[in-house]
């Protein structure tokens, strides 16, 4: 089939070489190309954009393209004086075609990443090399491919004095997948930042969103969603991809490993008209999936939800989804103020950033609407204490809240390889402190029983970990929480709030965490690393 462009191409560059003053060659009408390997060297092909067409002992005839200098065909003239050199314009398409005659690309084979316990640099190379060989967006398609069949969370990209390297996290912790040398590393920047519409030379950081599927030499389709952030550093452009891999089924109460207490006080909480719910922890501790499961545990015909978010990660049928974008200059406040015209029932606001949106949304919470959000607070009662800034003086505020759950995602121990480890008299001792301070209605029958676990390892999971669990800490107002707000903002601490959420028998994550380790579900080690 002819190709339009191919025909509209080969036409303007007919016309240019009639403005040059030299003979034309369309290079599709030649059926059989013969090539003339010993004339030129394959990268002075390239370099001097000029194809032997026609040779023999007596003539050489080259096509060169409308860019090919005077300069380089006087040297090609000089070089060959045993031979009447002769010039003709062919398009850059067809000296595309001729190149890939002389030059055909190598088959890419693309491996499957693995990652162990140690560094397998031969691993690493093996990878590092494929990257070098295939096209920016083919690099791109492939990496996210692998960090999604890895369950990776993000992919990291790190600008070095000479190159880059990229990591994969997995599970909470990096491993390192391939080294790119400077030009390399330019390239998939420069595609990363066409697809993300974002800048690579902007001296600020940016954030930018991909849902596209990119289609890679092989054929392959592969559907790229990325939430991807940027920011200058010394040697170059650093970034992180959070990989988005929405699965609607997961995104339920029932599938975040929830026990039946912990279930019973969310589905409480959230049955009420109003109040406010925060979902507290670091990035990467599960907050997003939390938050979406609540949404799709409200989603039905009798709520309107409408939610904030800084970008929109994943689209839920019948709730209203509305960005906003911060580096613009919108703050969630003032959309917040905007939708409460609306007349919604849920408000779900990403994450709560500032103080005038603390205060916003507990006003909203106190004005019978049920507002839901994220925040970066390291537990139930340090966010808490945070939002007491908000809050002022005004105790009203307080009644607002109804939750605020903090949680950490740890890894899980695979249970065919798990190994029962002595424990050492000093962690033993320390154990026992925690669980003694322990005021929670858990059931703890089973402690006599209790075992500390490490980690095995097999080729199916090498670390010795099975995906991951959350750890969870569920703060909700009481009398007594109540009572100690009540004081001077200046008199009330993280401390003591933690002290009366423990009396009040709330489980800290801590507490939680040592529980699952010590059932086997974790290593101490993992709830170490995770909560400090």
């Amino acid at each position: 089939m002819v190709d339009p462009q191919r025909i509209e191409q080969e036409q303007a560059t007919a016309r240019r070489a009639r403005v040059l003053g030299m003979g034309y060659t369309d290079v599709s009408l030649i059926a059989d190309k013969e090539l003339y390997k010993t004339i030129l060297s394959i990268p002075e092909l390239r370099q001097l954009k000029a194809i032997p067409l026609r040779a023999d002992n007596h003539h050489i005839t080259f096509g060169v393209t409308t860019t090919t200098s005077q300069k380089t065909m006087q040297m090609l003239t000089n070089r060959f004086l045993d031979q009447q050199v002769t010039f003709t314009i062919i398009s850059d398409a067809g000296f595309r075609e001729y190149m890939m005659l002389y030059d055909p690309p190598r088959k890419i084979e693309y491996q499957d990443i693995s990652i162990s316990t140690k560094t397998d640099n031969a691993t690493l190379e093996q990878i590092s090399a494929t990257l070098q060989q295939v096209r920016a967006d083919d690099m791109l398609a492939y990496i996210v491919q692998q960090a999604f069949r890895l369950g990776a969370s993000d992919i990291h990209l790190e600008s070095k004095l000479e190159g880059a390297r990229i990591r994969f996290r997995v599970h909470g912790v990096l491993h390192p997948i391939a080294i790119l040398d400077k030009d390399k590393y330019r390239q998939l920047m420069s595609a990363l930042a066409s697809a993300a519409n974002i800048s690579t030379s902007a001296e600020y950081d940016q954030t930018g969103h991909i849902n596209r599927d990119f289609k890679m030499a092989t054929g392959e389709m592969v559907n790229v969603n990325l939430r991807v952030e940027t920011v200058p550093a010394v040697n170059g452009i650093d970034g992180v991809l959070r990989i988005f891999n929405f699965n609607a089924d997961m995104m339920r109460l029932e599938k975040l490993g929830l026990d039946q207490k912990e279930a019973d006080v969310i589905k409480d909480i959230i049955s009420h008209p109003s109040g406010l719910v925060l979902i507290v922890g670091p990035t990467g501790s599960g907050k997003t999936t939390t938050l979406y499961s609540i949404l799709n545990e409200l989603n039905n015909d009798t709520h309107k939800i409408i939610t904030l978010e800084d970008p929109v990660e994943y689209q839920i049928e019948g709730v209203t989804q509305i960005p906003v974008v911060t580096r613009e200059g919108e703050s969630f406040a003032d959309k917040f103020r905007a939708v409460m015209r609306l007349d919604p029932d849920v408000i779900m606001v990403g994450e709560i950033r500032d103080l005038d949106t603390a205060k916003t949304a507990l006003q909203a919470a106190l004005t019978g609407h049920l507002v839901l959000a994220t925040y970066h607070a390291s537990s139930a009662a340090a966010a808490l204490t945070r939002l007491l800034d908000a809050i002022g003086e005004n105790p009203v505020y307080a009644s607002a809240i109804r939750l605020i759950q903090a949680q950490r995602l740890v890894r899980k121990l695979d249970d065919a390889t798990k190994q029962v480890i002595q424990v050492p008299p000093e962690l033993e001792k320390h154990l026992e402190d925690i669980v003694h301070g322990i005021k929670a209605d858990v059931d703890m029958s089973w402690l006599p029983n209790a075992k500390l676990y490490e980690p095995g390892s097999s080729p199916e999971h090498p670390f010795g970990y099975d995906g991951q669990i959350a750890i969870r800490e569920l703060m909700t107002m009481s009398p007594n929480l109540q009572k100690l707000l009540m004081r001077p903002k200046a008199e009330v601490t993280t401390e003591e709030i933690e002290k009366v959420l423990l009396e009040d028998g709330m489980l800290t994550l801590k507490q939680n965490g040592t529980l699952r380790a010590l059932k086997g579900e974790t290593t101490f080690e993992e709830i170490t690393r995770t909560i400090g």
